[in-house]
C-alpha cells in the first residue's frame, strides 16, 4: 500500500508526475471543469489533531471535486480519544473510507497509522514533514518563474521546522538550490545526508547559512512562524533568536525585484513578516494557499487510482 508520509520516498520524477497533474487539475478548474468525478462515493477521512484552516478546507474541497465524501473527525470525536489503539482504528477506516489524511503532533502516529492501514495514509502536517505544502509551495514557484527545475529559493527563518524541511525534500528533487537562512543553533545538517542520493541524481543543492544577504538573486524568499504549534513554551526564546530573520521589505529588496514572497500561512505580521510584503506586489502566498486544493487533487489522484 502506497502512503504520502514524506517526499522523501518519492522518486524524482513521481514528484514532477504529482506537480504536471496538479497543474492539469488547475487549468481545467480554471476552464470551468469544477468537477473531476475521479472517484465517485467514496470516502476521505480528514482526522485532526491540531486545528486547520487551509489544509482541512483543501483537502475538503479536492475530495468533493473529484466526487468522494470528506468526513472530517479529532481524536475528542472517536473512541482513539478514550484509548482505543491506533491498530484498531485504523483497521476500522480501512473498511470504511478510501484513503485517511491526518494532521498531528507526532511524525511517529503517522507512521503507526500506515502500518496498520490498508488504505493510502496522507500527511496533512506533522512535527517533521509537510509534504502537502512543499507541493503547493512548488507549483507555485514553476508558475511564477515558468521553470519546474533549476529554481533558487531561499527559507528564511526557523530552518529546522517542518515547512523548511519539506521544501528542502522537494527541491532536492527537482534540481533545484535551497538556501536554508537562520540561526545556526538551529541547523539540521543530518537532513543534507538524508538527501545526499537525491541531490547526486538531480544535481540539485541545499545548504544552510547564517547570513541574511545570502537570499540575493533568488526566485522566491520563504518564511513561516517562528512559534509552530507545540512550542508555545518556546516562544520568547525562539522570537530573540529569529528577530535578526524577519522578512521585510530591506530582505526583498536583497532579494531581487523578480522574488516572489512566500508564506504557508497563518501568519504572525509583524514577527516573520511585514504587512508591506505579505500584502506587497511580489507576494504569491494567495497563489500558494489556492494551489494546496489542485495539489491535493493530484496526490488523491495519484494514489487512488
Amino acid at each position: 500500500m502506497r502512503h504520502l508520509l514524506t517526499l522523501m520516498e518519492y522518486k524524482p520524477h513521481e514528484v514532477e508526475y504529482l506537480l504536471r497533474m496538479s497543474r492539469d487539475f488547475k487549468t481545467r478548474f480554471m476552464a470551468g471543469e469544477v468537477y473531476t468525478p475521479l472517484f465517485p462515493g467514496r470516502i476521505v477521512v480528514l482526522y485532526f489533531e491540531k486545528p486547520s484552516t487551509r489544509t482541512r478546507l483543501s483537502l475538503s474541497a479536492a475530495a468533493a471535486q473529484l466526487g468522494m465524501h470528506p468526513v472530517a473527525t479529532s481524536p475528542n470525536e472517536l473512541q482513539i480519544g478514550r484509548g482505543e489503539t491506533v491498530a484498531d482504528t485504523m483497521r476500522v477506516l480501512s473498511r470504511y473510507a478510501a484513503a485517511v489524511t491526518a494532521r498531528v503532533y507526532k511524525h511517529e502516529t503517522l507512521e503507526e497509522m500506515a502500518k496498520y492501514s490498508s488504505i493510502p495514509v496522507i500527511n496533512a502536517l506533522s512535527d517533521r514533514h509537510h509534504p502537502l505544502q512543499a507541493l503547493a509551495d512548488a507549483l507555485t514557484l514553476w508558475e511564477r518563474t515558468g521553470r519546474l527545475h533549476n529554481v533558487k529559493v531561499a527559507f528564511v527563518g526557523d530552518v529546522s521546522n517542518n515547512v523548511a524541511t519539506s521544501l528542502a525534500v522537494v527541491g532536492a528533487k527537482l534540481g533545484w538550490e535551497v538556501r536554508l537562512v537562520g540561526p545556526k543553533e538551529l541547523w539540521n545538517t543530518k537532513l543534507l545526508d538524508d538527501l545526499s542520493e537525491d541531490l547526486a541524481k538531480t544535481g540539485a543543492r541545499v545548504y544552510f547559512t547564517d547570513s541574511i544577504n545570502d537570499v540575493m538573486g533568488v526566485d522566491g524568499v520563504y518564511t513561516d512562524t517562528w512559534v509552530s504549534m507545540g512550542f508555545e513554551k518556546e516562544a520568547e526564546e525562539r522570537r530573540r533568536l529569529l528577530s535578526p530573520y524577519q522578512v521585510n521589505q530591506r530582505v526583498m529588496d536583497i532579494a531581487g525585484r523578480k522574488a516572489v514572497f512566500l508564506h504557508c500561512l497563518p501568519a504572525h505580521r509583524g514577527e516573520e513578516v511585514t504587512d508591506d510584503v505579505i500584502d506587497g506586489p511580489q507576494s504569491a502566498v494567495w497563489d500558494q494557499a489556492e494551489n494546496r486544493m489542485h495539489t491535493a487533487k493530484a496526490v488523491f489522484a495519484y494514489l487512488l487510482r
